[in-house]
């Protein structure tokens, strides 16, 4: 099914029969993607007496309780109410959900001790383009991203200075390969996270970020149309599942 969608007057062409889905997604496993020093997520039979909601235990239905942390477990997507007093939630906060996007592939590079990314990379990736959402695919980008057990790891970040280059271009909706913007242990510094919602000045509380998605390898770098789906928990983050679709030429 192709769709044209027009933007800043230009027309432009979509396959919606070809979408490309860059989340993770949770299954119960100890081997799923995990960060922040807890436990696996869980989704098994829900347990009341005699009663096991599982059909080949008996049950007429499969009938699971799921237990997980958005921050910890599979892709998400969070708004500023992540690092504020005042509750936000990004059901209420994200009310548009398409997007034009450029996807960008980023080495990080040595600073201090540490892996991360700078002004400097984003800005040559981006250039010019004037887009609503960017996403980041780091190097290496190995299958086993989906499956890496972060804790203690000290993954990539950004610098504070590259985050609020996001903030100077407009780009409202910044989607990465990671499991934090921020440093793992910054002792609560979280300087890209503050820099990016410009919690010193007016809040940019519609912007969202995007962690623990996978863009596989054959997806090349270039403009997508972005639809960034949200479940809809009244929360600082929530489930979600981006997908993207290549613009026809």
């Amino acid at each position: 099914m192709i769709a044209t969608i027009k933007h800043n007057s230009r027309n432009f062409k979509i396959d919606l029969s070809k979408p490309l889905d860059i989340s993770i997604p949770i299954s119960g496993a100890k081997s799923d993607v995990n960060a922040w020093y807890i436990e696996h997520s869980k989704i098994e039979p829900h347990t009341e007496g005699e009663f096991v909601g599982k059909v080949s235990e008996g049950s007429a239905t499969n009938f699971n309780d799921i237990w997980f942390n958005p921050h910890a477990h599979g892709t998400h997507t969070e708004c500023v109410g992540h690092i504020t007093e005042k509750f936000h939630s990004v059901n209420k906060n994200l009310n548009r959900f398409f997007f034009f996007a450029e996807v960008i592939t980023i080495a990080p590079e040595m600073y201090e001790s540490d892996f991360v990314i700078s002004r400097k990379q984003l800005q040559y990736a981006i250039g010019n383009k004037k887009r609503e959402a960017v996403i980041i695919r780091t190097l290496p980008n190995l299958k086993e991203k989906k499956s890496v057990q972060y804790s203690n790891t000290n993954p990539p970040y950004l610098l504070e200075d590259a985050a609020e280059l996001f903030v100077d271009k407009n780009i409202n909706h910044v989607l990465i390969d990671l499991p934090s913007v921020d440093k793992e242990k910054d002792e609560g510094a979280l300087l890209a996270h503050r820099a990016f919602w410009n919690t010193k000045g007016k809040v940019r509380k519609n912007a969202t970020i995007t962690e623990f998605i996978y863009v596989p390898n054959k997806v090349p770098d270039g403009t997508y149309f972005l639809n960034l789906q949200v479940a809809p928990f009244e929360n600082d983050a929530s489930p979600s599942r981006p997908v993207l679709y290549k613009i026809e030429d």
